[in-house]
């Protein structure tokens, strides 16, 4: 099967949102391949910025709307999770922040690199540095502005290995990093679909009013449900493939769509049953398993590479 795509490029132009006050979201239509979401904090004492972005381009329109919104006062950037798009626009914000993150995540974005550049030749990512986290945490984390906190939680393997959601508990407010998606297909091939469950429903019961999702629109509690919804989908679909005798790659050549035939990237389906395979048939949460595999496996069910609009 062959994903169609648009004939003309999206309005994939940043904007800041004021979600509550001295909190903004840094959203970035579409939400698809490496379009990630970002958030910024401000105090009287600290700003903390809450993910960077892929390009070199992209993440200084970030710190120059930091720069604006913020007081002078020291910068914290948070990865939530490994992936480029989250991270190689730290660069931009060195010397001067301090780079915080999951101990997983640093490991991971080591081991990673720049790869993802290799990837998409054609896009203009800019002169970027790997720039690592020089501060790691193990399962929970506070940090200050002066008005706010932001508490950092590690819910285990989930989209990563690594991944961070932080929440202000005084403006209810979630950034959850690709934890979770709007109106984008979640993507699971390198942490866990159960283990990413399991932190969505850790995730509502902190109660967010405002959620903030590593890629798409900014909304509320509606996005766990259907986040959720996929990825019991997901599994479903892993379970009946099983118990046929299909590769996760025939079982999404004949997939009926449904309301999910609607979200971006829908091609991330053949990894995410992979992993659901997977784990359904014993492996732990979060395993090494053929990961380039199952993406190429993702590729050839695309008809090819995704455009990549960032």
């Amino acid at each position: 099967m062959t994903v169609t795509t648009a004939a003309l490029a999206p309005d994939t132009t940043p904007r800041f949102e004021e979600i509550a006050d001295g909190v903004h979201a840094f959203v970035q239509p579409t939400g698809g391949w490496c379009l990630n979401n970002a958030g910024v904090i401000t105090g009287t004492e600290a700003t903390v910025v809450v993910d960077t972005a892929a390009t070199e381009a992209r993440a200084t329109l970030l710190r120059d709307g930091v720069r604006r919104l913020a007081r002078p006062v020291p910068i914290t950037v948070v990865n939530t999770h490994q992936h480029g798009d989250h991270t190689f626009g730290n660069c931009v914000f060195a010397p001067e922040a301090t780079f915080v993150s999951h101990e997983r995540c640093r490991e991971e974005q080591a081991e990673s690199g720049l790869g993802l550049q290799r990837l998409w030749p054609a896009v203009e990512w800019g002169d970027i540095t790997l720039t690592l986290p020089g501060v790691t945490y193990s399962d929970r984390m506070t940090l200050r502005t002066g008005d706010s906190e932001v508490r950092l939680i590690h819910l285990g393997p989930a989209h990563t290995g690594g991944d961070t959601a932080a929440w202000l508990p005084r403006q209810k407010v979630l950034f959850c990093g690709d934890l979770l998606m709007n109106g984008v297909t979640p993507f699971c091939l390198m942490g866990s679909v159960s283990g990413t469950l399991a932190a969505i429903d850790a995730l509502r019961a902190l109660g967010p009013t405002t959620v903030v999702p590593g890629h798409g629109p900014v909304g509320g509690p509606e996005i766990f449900d259907a986040c959720e919804a996929y990825l019991r989908w997901v599994q479903e679909l892993a379970a009946g493939g099983i118990a046929e005798g299909r590769s996760p790659m025939e079982v999404a050549e004949a997939v009926e769509w449904g309301r999910w035939g609607e979200l971006l990237d829908r091609e991330r389906l053949v990894p995410n049953l992979v992993r659901a395979y997977a784990e359904a048939l014993g492996g732990v949460p979060g395993e090494r398993i053929d990961e380039m595999g199952a993406f190429g496996q993702m590729l050839d069910f695309y008809g090819g590479l995704p455009t990549c609009h960032a």
